[in-house]
């Protein structure tokens, strides 16, 4: 699995400056997204490029008997069917783009619970492209491929088939990504991300989407170390208000 070419999205990475590892296979368990199984791509590729949609936005008022139903968009050409289907049941007010409340009504964990609002956020951040407020429909295309990429890396490091990520699960990830983390890292990172048990005796650990979101943290920051430590020494110096930045533009 890898998006090689945009690292920026915050794809499963290919390794880091620091120790590369090897990529993950493939496993071939079920999930869920937007509440339906979800089978993964034969292979993993690098998003299409993300183009906002035009499609018309119609304030139909509720109260109006007189005025015409919105028109639904039509299926852009060459579009996959199933995906436009999936975009039209996600896009609940047929305005021909998906909002944050929309987008985060249709996200679902393979438990069923349903993705934090920070994963959310930060998924409309990727792919917000136009910066509309929405994703229209090339951009859900490049969503949808990015979480069945994610999806396929978590079912591989998911070795119970639990639905979680585990401790020890979650330390062989980081480092098969090339992250050199200590223990104790780890464990901070665990403890960050953990999510809490959706019923007694109900496994715990990292759901789906708390997993993306610490693995996006922690590439992210990666980066950021690196593009100032230029010697790559492992050592940098920076002002308060470079380090603020850092984090605060964190996942």
């Amino acid at each position: 699995m890898a998006l090689n070419r945009n690292s920026s999205r915050g794809g499963p990475p290919n390794a880091s400056y620091y120790n590369p590892g090897p990529q993950p296979a493939q496993q071939t368990r079920p999930g869920s997204l937007y509440g339906r199984p979800q089978g993964a791509p034969q292979q993993a590729q690098t998003p299409p490029n993300r183009q906002s949609a035009a499609y018309p936005n119609n304030n139909y008022n509720n109260n109006n008997w007189n005025q015409a139903p919105p028109v639904a968009p039509r299926m852009p050409p060459n579009a996959d069917p199933q995906l436009w289907g999936w975009f039209q049941s996600v896009d609940e007010d047929h305005s021909g783009a998906i909002t944050p409340d929309e987008l985060s009504r249709a996200l679902v964990n393979g438990n069923w619970t349903p993705f934090d609002l920070d994963t959310v956020r930060m998924l409309m951040g990727l792919f917000d492209t136009d910066r509309s407020g929405t994703i229209g429909f090339q951009e859900f295309v490049a969503l949808w491929k990015y979480i069945a990429d994610w999806q396929k890396v978590f079912r591989h490091f998911d070795g119970d088939h639990s639905g979680m990520i585990e401790g020890p699960e979650l330390a062989q990830a980081i480092r098969q990504f090339g992250f050199n983390l200590s223990p104790m890292l780890l464990q901070l990172l665990e403890q960050k991300y953990a999510s809490l048990p959706t019923s007694a005796g109900a496994p715990g650990g990292i759901s789906f989407d708390r997993f993306v979101r610490a693995c996006v943290m922690v590439k992210t920051l990666t980066e950021a170390f690196q593009r100032v430590d230029t010697d790559r020494d492992g050592w940098i110096t920076i002002n308060y208000e470079e380090f603020l930045k850092i984090i605060l533009t964190a996942p």
